[in-house]
């Protein structure tokens, strides 16, 4: 690991939140491909399969924010354990539902509860934003957890797919269930390192959405998100196509490893200027690289250029974080960064459950349209809201990307 990466565990308790964080966040990549892996290989229905990932996502968009919103005023331990209960009580739900194969209601209203799941991600760089902000050292760890992030999508998929394919249909959410229980209570069971809550009695809370940058960002994402529900769910569906259904989740792994070496790379650098040109720039690459996937022949081809296409996604990413390090009242940080997590939701809702019904429309090739509709409609909103991203809220001391050249000097 460069050296960058590995000073940042000179922070006691660091690896050990980094790696419970790792556990609970993995599921995030495993539970929506599971669940359309095992339903499609229960009843061959793509569609059903799109709409229950869709509703899992939704609800994540809507229980993600509320549950941060608590954690920031209560604190990690006392909101992130009733919220995983109830998101795994749901889940073993889902899975009987689907084995003994009862009406589909009961599949979505277990899929309504999954949602509660909190954001992980969150939570970890709320921990880090604790202890290095106002550092050069928060955006090599934003640049980390991004590549976590990418880790875990490439691992995930995989880990879920394989399982459910190889050995029982349900074997890939059950074990991504047991991944979140295990991540969540140890995570919550180290305490030294757990952000300080941020009680709002006097002034009665408020959250953070009514950030006009924030709103960019989280508009932003919801387009984004699509495109990310859309190439998972095609990708099954075009590998099954092809006849080789298990290669779904070695493609994807492709997907998420460009990603992952993009943001390794991403994490060693140092930039001037505004982070919101290069977020605009990224959002930009994002959507043009949806383009080749239309063309796609086969596997191996479309494993390329998912790969290119996951160049722009960490970077992009990592900067969205500094953006809310602007944007966002620091009592509010692990409900803002949630909202752009619940925005990418939201998409992943949208993209997967329209990428289902065109396929079973008209077949997986047409499906990776989806995305990239998806990505001109990203574009649109990023150029749209571009002004507000120059606008910091007021007190904030702006992103780490922006220390003064002299400071950056002087910490050298």
């Amino acid at each position: 690991m460069p050296s960058p990466y590995r000073a940042l565990f000179a922070a006691p308790g660091s690896k050990g939140f980094s790696v419970a964080g790792f556990l609970g966040r993995i599921p995030l990549s495993m539970m929506g491909i599971g669940v359309v892996t095992m339903i499609s290989q229960l009843t061959g229905r793509y569609g059903l399969a799109g709409a229950l990932s869709a509703t899992i996502a939704l609800s994540a968009a809507v229980a993600g924010p509320q549950v941060s919103r608590l954690v920031d005023q209560y604190g990690q331990r006392r909101v992130l354990r009733p919220a995983t209960l109830v998101s795994l009580a749901a889940a073993a739900l889902l899975l009987c539902a689907a084995h003994y194969r009862w009406p589909d209601w009961v599949l979505f209203a277990a899929c309504v509860g999954i949602g509660c799941v909190p954001s992980v991600g969150a939570m970890i760089r709320a921990r880090w934003a604790a202890l290095y902000r106002g550092t050069p050292q928060l955006h090599t760890a934003y640049s980390f957890e991004s590549v976590v992030d990418e880790v875990c999508f490439i691992f995930g998929p995989i880990i879920s797919i394989g399982l459910s394919t190889a050995w029982f249909p349900e074997a890939g959410p059950l074990l991504a269930a047991c991944f979140l229980a295990v991540g969540v209570f140890w995570l919550t069971a180290q305490r030294a390192t757990e952000p300080a809550p941020h009680p709002r009695e006097r002034r009665g809370g408020g959250t953070a959405m009514r950030s006009r940058g924030l709103q960019v960002l989280v508009a932003t994402f919801v387009a984004t998100g699509a495109i990310f529900g859309a190439v998972d769910v095609v990708t099954v569906a075009f590998a099954d196509e092809e006849g080789h259904k298990a290669a779904a989740s070695v493609v994807l792994a492709v997907y998420a490893a460009g990603s992952c070496v993009a943001g390794m790379v991403y994490g060693l650098l140092h930039f001037a200027g505004a982070p919101e040109r290069r977020w605009l720039l990224g959002v930009c690459a994002m959507a043009v690289s949806m383009i080749p996937l239309l063309l796609v022949g086969n596997l191996p081809f479309l494993a390329v250029a998912l790969f290119v296409a996951g160049l722009s996604i960490a970077p992009t990413m990592i900067t969205t974080m500094s953006l809310i390090e602007e944007h966002v009242p620091r009592a509010q940080l692990t409900e803002g960064m949630t909202w752009v997590s619940t925005g990418l939701a939201a998409g992943v809702a949208l993209g997967s459950s329209v990428a289902g019904w065109v396929i079973d429309a008209a077949g997986a090739r047409a499906g990776y349209g989806v995305p990239a509709v998806a990505g001109a409609v990203a574009v649109a909103v990023g150029f749209l809201g571009f002004r507000r991203l120059k606008r910091p809220a007021p007190g904030r001391g702006g992103s780490v990307e922006q220390h003064s050249e002299r400071k950056e000097r002087h910490v050298a």
